[in-house]
């Protein structure tokens, strides 16, 4: 009994600490993450950027379910427009590692003029890339929905909805970088923040603008693309805002409003390899939608609400990850590589331990899942055996996710870009051709081919980080 009370009061004892923990990473207090214990500075920097990751998964989420009511053909349309804003995915997140990767380099160095000096620099190029990705969206979004082998009643019904997000793109960029910028200056808390506030929006106005509830119009599926480009507008300019207050890590002020030939080429350089780099991936997706395709609009809607529930469950792991790229990035600008190094290899063990356990729930729940958004019976066995699938590699997911952000984190984006093009483009789409199409697998082939070349991309990123040359980089 003695020894009952004393384990009990230690279990009691770690959950309070646990709890002060969470108390004191979501209270958005500076930390300094190059010194102290390395499992709280990865708990500081880990839980808001996790809770961040999450609620953008509910994006995705919410939209499908609002949608699904709709009936195939509007999930089809949100299927088919999200493998092509992936590609816009690519560019935001690509262009967003090189921001925290640099941004948090500044951090290390104790340079906060040269890090509002970068976050301009920002502003300026994600103006530019929003213009001219706006532009093909808005005229050309009934070409990419045909390119994309949509079906004549999906390209009739649903080509608004890919015109306002395709067109909106300003609001997925800039959200993506501006809270890239507060993720390199460890201040995550801002970036988690103008995610709930989005998704806050999102939520309330999907339902409204969708089936024209109260005073709001009946838009349709066209309805969700509004709900979430106010969302995401509205968060993006709460990033804004604080970027220009005083009560911010990285301050713009006058002296910092102005063009940097030379930071601007140095942005440019690491993004380059960051957007290539997730180019290749998404690039990737966009075929292997269109590979589903041409099994009809049961087998999209049913494979889109499998990838949707496993981008849920990959952006809480993906947040984490990010924990680690702002960590390396700091530690190395410090001058301290084997902390940066420590504190990878103590993120992947946290990152395998969550992915595992929600493979198992997904292996157990899958049907369930899949009927939660549709009630069809093709789009349900679609749909389970994707997941399914998909989940047996979560475990090597969870470690290529974290290597991967931890070169990133280094400003070395060229490693992981020739690492996804053997793996995406010379392992995934090939075997994904070979299996639904040779082979008659159909989606399950192509769910097959999704968990073998992330596999392999998780065990050739391993090998490489274990070589030790990213801590090296110089940027």
């Amino acid at each position: 009994m003695k020894f009952f009370r004393k384990n009990n009061g230690s279990r009691h004892s770690r959950v309070g600490q646990l709890l002060a923990l969470i108390r004191e990473a979501l209270r958005g207090d500076e930390h300094n993450y190059t010194e102290g214990p390395i499992r709280k500075a990865v708990a500081l920097l880990a839980i808001p950027m996790v809770l961040e990751m999450s609620l953008e998964s509910l994006f995705a989420i919410v939209d499908i379910f609002f949608v699904a009511g709709l009936g195939s053909y509007a999930v089809a349309v949100v299927g088919l427009t999200e493998a092509v804003i992936t590609l816009i995915y690519a560019v935001a997140i690509g262009f967003s590692m090189a921001v925290t990767a640099l941004i948090a380099r500044r951090i290390g160095e104790a340079n906060p003029d040269q890090a509002a000096l970068t976050a301009t620099q920002v502003l300026i190029i994600s103006a530019v890339l929003s213009a001219v990705i706006g532009a093909i969206g808005l005229f050309f979004a009934g070409d990419i929905l045909r390119l994309m082998g949509a079906e004549p009643d999906v390209l009739a019904k649903g080509e608004s909805y890919t015109r306002l997000m395709l067109g909106g793109c300003v609001t997925i960029i800039f959200l993506f970088v501006l809270a890239a910028v507060f993720r390199g200056a460890g201040n995550a808390i801002i970036a988690m923040r103008a995610m709930w506030l989005a998704n806050g929006i999102n939520i309330v106005l999907d339902p409204c603008l969708i089936y024209g509830w109260g005073p709001f119009p009946e838009l349709g599926v066209t309805g969700a693309a509004v709900a979430t480009n106010i969302g995401r507008g509205i968060g993006g300019l709460y990033l804004l805002y604080h970027l220009f207050s005083y009560d911010s890590a990285v301050k713009i002020v006058r002296k910092h409003l102005r063009f940097s030939a030379e930071v601007t080429f140095g942005l440019l350089k690491v993004s380059v390899g960051g957007i290539a780099q997730f180019f290749i991936a998404t690039a990737s997706w966009v075929f292997l939608m269109r590979i589903v395709a041409q099994f009809g609009s049961e087998a999209v809607a049913g494979y889109t609400i499998a990838i949707r529930v496993v981008m849920f469950t990959f952006l809480p792991a993906w947040g984490l990850s990010n924990a680690a790229a702002t960590l390396v990035g700091q530690c190395l600008g410090a001058n301290k590589p084997e902390r940066a190094e420590q504190c990878v290899w103590k993120t992947a063990k946290y990152n395998v331990s969550f992915m595992v356990a929600v493979a198992v729930v997904l292996l157990v729940f899958a049907p369930g899942l899949i009927a939660f958004f549709n009630d069809e019976t093709t789009v349900i066995n679609v749909g389970t055996l994707t997941l399914r699938i998909v989940a047996l590699g979560y475990g090597f997911f969870g470690l290529g996710m974290v290597l991967t952000q931890a070169f990133n984190g280094s400003g070395d984006t060229v490693t992981p870009t020739w690492i996804n093009f053997i793996g995406f483009w010379l392992t995934q789409i090939p075997l994904a051709l070979l299996a639904a199409n040779i082979l008659g697998w159909q989606t399950f082939g192509v769910a097959f081919a999704v968990c073998f070349a992330e596999s392999l991309i998780a065990l050739i990123a391993w090998w490489q980080f274990s070589k030790g040359k990213w801590k090296l980089k110089q940027v």
